[in-house]
C-alpha cells in the first residue's frame, strides 16, 4: 500500500489500522449477532434449510473479508481480528444483559 504524498509512511500504517480495527468491530457485530440469532432460530424450531443458509452465509462473508484484508498485509488482517474480537464482546455483553 502506498501512503498519500501529505502522510508519513507510519500515519498510512497507522490509519490503514484503524480502518481494518473498524472494519473487523463492524464484521464482528454482523458476525456474532447472526450467530446468536442462528442459535435461536435452531432453538425455537426454524426450518432447517434457513438456519444454515444464515450459517453458510456468516461464514462466506467471513472468509471473504479475511481473505481480502490479509491481502493488504499482517498488520490489517491483525488490526481486523483485533476489531472482530472487540465485536464479539460488545455482542456478548448485550446478549447477557438482555437475558438477565
Amino acid at each position: 500500500m502506498s501512503a498519500p504524498a501529505f502522510l508519513p509512511p507510519l500515519a498510512s500504517g497507522v490509519l490503514t489500522a484503524a480502518t481494518c480495527a473498524g472494519l473487523g468491530a463492524g464484521l464482528g457485530l454482523v458476525y456474532f449477532r447472526g450467530l446468536w440469532w442462528n442459535a435461536r432460530m435452531l432453538a425455537g424450531g426454524r426450518s432447517l434449510m434457513q438456519v444454515v443458509a444464515l450459517m453458510l452465509g456468516r461464514f462466506v462473508l467471513l472468509a471473504a473479508v479475511l481473505v481480502l484484508v490479509a491481502r493488504a498485509g499482517a498488520l490489517p488482517l491483525l488490526a481486523t481480528a483485533s476489531g472482530l474480537l472487540a465485536g464479539r464482546q460488545f455482542v456478548l455483553r448485550r446478549v447477557r444483559g438482555a437475558q438477565s
